[in-house]
């Protein structure tokens, strides 16, 4: 055989390896998915009248938390990614505002494992295209449509009337998952105005490890497989009479906090 018949043959067939080799690494990736997004949508299914009885008023609410915190634990374990908590200080008293990274949808889950106290999560407008899940967006939790300014203005009203009722609130400062995760995007003013202007203090919670136990789940070959999920909860930061001409150095103070566990080795 010819020399110029032999080299498409071998570019061919090393092509043929590499494919292979490629759905041998990404295979794993694909089933843990699929595990995960049946397990998930099963249980909340089991759970989804439970959730819709208590959610039907707002008396229901502290009770809906308790059970979301159960149902949490639950997918701690069975989704083979639990949860392992570094406190580096106490919890204040609430209210407070919770400030995280944003890397996956893990997130949510893992934060009422984290919070012991009632809280109210801050989340994107699309979460209301959910099924079942946006029945938590619908009532209890806030949406914030951020494409508004008006209706972004009204979710930080309803958070701070919600600090106004003892209640703490948990936002994404960075408002969506970034692309370039776990590296942070610059974050958004509106969690450290709402806690300056209410005069409560800020806990800063990073996730290091969330962003590679589970990426993009509208892409199952992203990112995805079983390990410990580390957070670390970081010193409450008090904002006490603090003014809005201290808010940029609030939030750099905050990123810089959540952003210290992330550069580790």
């Amino acid at each position: 055989m010819s020399e110029h018949l032999t080299t498409p043959l071998i570019a061919e067939s090393e092509s043929g390896r590499h494919l292979i080799w490629k759905w041998l690494f990404l295979l794993p990736r694909l089933v843990f998915k699929l595990w995960f997004m049946s397990i998930f949508f099963f249980s909340l299914l089991t759970l989804y009248i439970p959730f819709r009885i208590l959610l039907r008023k707002r008396s229901g609410y502290p009770k809906a938390f308790r059970l979301m915190r159960v149902w949490g634990s639950f997918l701690n374990y069975t989704l083979l990614v639990p949860l392992s908590v570094k406190m580096e200080g106490p919890l204040p008293p609430p209210p407070y505002v919770v400030c995280i990274n944003h890397s996956s949808y893990l997130d949510i889950i893992h934060t009422f494992n984290i919070l012991p106290d009632y809280f109210l999560f801050m989340g994107k407008y699309e979460l209301l295209k959910w099924p079942l899940f946006n029945i938590f967006f619908k009532d209890m939790h806030i949406v914030v449509n951020r494409s508004s300014r008006m209706e972004a203005a009204r979710s930080l009203q309803k958070a701070a009337a919600a600090i106004d009722a003892g209640v703490t609130v948990s936002i994404f400062p960075e408002g969506t998952i970034p692309r370039t995760a776990p590296r942070m995007k610059p974050f958004k003013d509106g969690a450290f105005k709402l806690a300056i202007d209410k005069q409560v203090p800020i806990v800063p919670i990073t996730f290091r490890d969330n962003w590679r136990l589970f990426g993009d789940p509208q892409n199952l070959l992203s990112r995805g497989r079983p390990g410990i999920a580390r957070a670390v909860v970081h010193a409450s930061i008090p904002t006490k009479g603090l003014t809005d001409a201290d808010l940029d150095n609030l939030r750099r103070q905050v990123f810089h906090v959540i952003e210290s566990p992330l550069t580790e080795r």
